[in-house]
């Protein structure tokens, strides 16, 4: 059976969020937007590519920096309104150079880095 990415539950802007986790060691990276295209794109090239919601374009993760991610699995949820990205990450996923955009915590009542960027 063939897949068709129109078949998935896109929000009213036609996007969909798609969690990016790394395939071996599972941290959870970072969390983006895709598009039908970008979905089409990311399964056609296997690098994967978001909607940027800020610049209204596509967006090849590391396309400039280097830091690419390459999709081992793209899972579905059960509500098909969300994805879950199995990738290879290549340097920081975050724009802030951390490993993970989720580097800062909530303990105790106070927000703590977690996380410093890496060198």
């Amino acid at each position: 059976m063939s897949f068709d990415p129109a078949t998935l539950r896109y929000d009213a802007r036609g996007l969909i969020p798609a969690i990016a986790q790394d395939a071996e060691s599972g941290e959870v990276l970072m969390m983006a937007w895709m598009n039908a295209d970008a979905v089409a794109r990311t399964l056609q090239t296997g690098r994967v590519t978001y909607w940027s919601r800020s610049r209204q374009e596509f967006w090849v993760k590391g396309e400039t920096s280097g830091h690419v991610q390459d999709l081992v699995e793209m899972r579905i949820d059960c509500d098909r309104d969300a994805l879950l990205l199995l990738v290879r990450q290549t340097g920081p996923a975050c724009h802030t150079a951390r490993r993970s955009c989720f580097y800062t915590a909530l303990r105790d009542g106070a927000e703590v880095e977690i996380m410093a960027p890496e060198s």
